[in-house]
């Protein structure tokens, strides 16, 4: 039987390793650290991955995470809305529509999908020989067919195989996630762009909130108080924002400066080695398209390794990876941050010119939601593996 070795047990990492599984490869998943926290806050899936899941077995379950239908679009920060659309009318379109979802429930969704047999916690790997497919663990070597490199958006694999590429960039913008409770209030599905700042809302399972926002910064810029930096910059929103934030638990806040791959590399693979998710094409999430792409990712890979059969050779099904995947990423690399670029505007002119031309497209073409991210959510798992 053939043996692939995935090292990092992120969305993309046990993604691979349960399609790889799925296709009948003996897996395993390597994550450095001892104990997986939950950690994160939430997270998009949108029809294009929840199709992929499909692929894995737990579609449906990952559905029946969805909270009630209702309207969801892009606002202003004053509440006007400028777009929006419905769950019906997305999953008319494809069959599916968004589900929001915790990182965390994701990740042990995957987990079972692989088997927890399959994944070894606090395993570092030291060394990668893309060639002879040796990886080299502090708890000794191991021999794979295939290495999947799935170590996230610094990736050490990556910098290994592709030592010119300059690797990911600063977006100029800093993002805050956090978990609220309800409370009572009525909480919509929408994102408002105001000056240079997102704020994002969205309502998962358990009457839990999940919060999100950008705005404009030098990357590296700490608060000694995310929450009251929030407050500050989005206290005189639109209800609910102001309630939520001061309802927030300080302590819950995670903020990071967002970088993304300005060049896409010209690859996925070299040797037997092949990269997934943000080792191999991280973007802003301006999309939320992050996991669902790396989703897509391990399900391709998959496909193109095929079933296993001793002393399997994957050089060739690599390429074909690289070739199924590195453009359409690209694209979606490329989309999300043309949208960060336009939620980055600051002049007061611009912001109004932005918000009257979405507006005013909207009032032409109501399905304008829909229509921006068709070739996005229109994808497809190759069709032999398709439910």
């Amino acid at each position: 039987m053939a043996r692939a070795v995935v090292i990092g047990a992120g969305v993309g990492g046990l993604a691979a390793g349960a399609a790889l599984r799925r296709k009948g490869w003996d897996v395993t998943v390597l994550e450095r650290v001892p104990v997986i926290e939950p950690v994160g806050s939430g997270l998009a899936i949108a029809a294009n991955a929840l199709k992929a899941l499909d692929v894995l077995g737990v579609g449906d379950q990952v559905r029946r995470l969805a909270t009630a239908e209702g309207r969801l679009g892009l606002r202003r920060a004053d509440g006007r809305w400028l777009t929006h659309t419905t769950e019906a009318v997305a999953d008319a379109k494809y069959g599916d529509s968004v589900v929001i979802m915790l990182r965390a429930t994701l990740l042990e969704v995957l987990t079972e999908a692989l088997g927890r047999e399959h994944l070894r916690l606090g395993t570092a790997v030291h060394e990668v020989d893309a060639d002879r497919g040796l990886v080299r663990t502090d708890a000794g070597d191991l021999e794979a067919d295939l290495v999947v490199g799935a170590d996230g958006i610094n990736s050490a694999l990556r910098r290994a195989l592709f030592p010119g590429h300059p690797g990911p960039v600063y977006s100029g913008v800093t993002a805050w996630r956090g978990l609220i409770p309800r409370g009572g209030l009525a909480i919509p599905r929408c994102e408002s762009w105001g000056r240079g700042a997102v704020f994002g809302i969205h309502l998962l399972a358990g009457d839990v909130v999940y919060v999100y926002a950008t705005d404009v910064l030098p990357a590296g810029t700490v608060h000694a108080d995310e929450r009251a930096e929030l407050l500050r910059r989005f206290g005189d929103w639109h209800d609910p924002i102001p309630a939520l934030l001061r309802a927030a638990d300080p302590a819950r806040i995670i903020r990071n400066d967002v970088y993304f791959h300005a060049e896409p590399l010209p690859a996925f693979h070299r040797g037997r080695v092949a990269l997934v998710g943000d080792a191999a094409h991280a973007m802003t999430p301006n999309l939320g398209q992050g996991a669902c792409q790396a989703i897509e990712d391990g399900v391709v890979l998959a496909h193109h390794a095929g079933g296993a059969r001793d002393g399997a050779a994957p050089e060739g099904a690599l390429a074909a990876y690289s070739a199924a995947r590195t453009e359409r990423t690209a694209k979606v690399v490329q989309r999300s941050w043309a949208l960060c670029r336009m939620s980055r505007l600051r002049n007061p002119l611009a912001v109004a010119m932005r918000d009257l031309g979405v507006s005013a497209a909207a009032r032409l073409s109501p399905d304008l939601m829909l229509r921006s991210m068709d070739e996005v959510l229109s994808w497809r798992p190759p069709a032999e593996t398709a439910r």
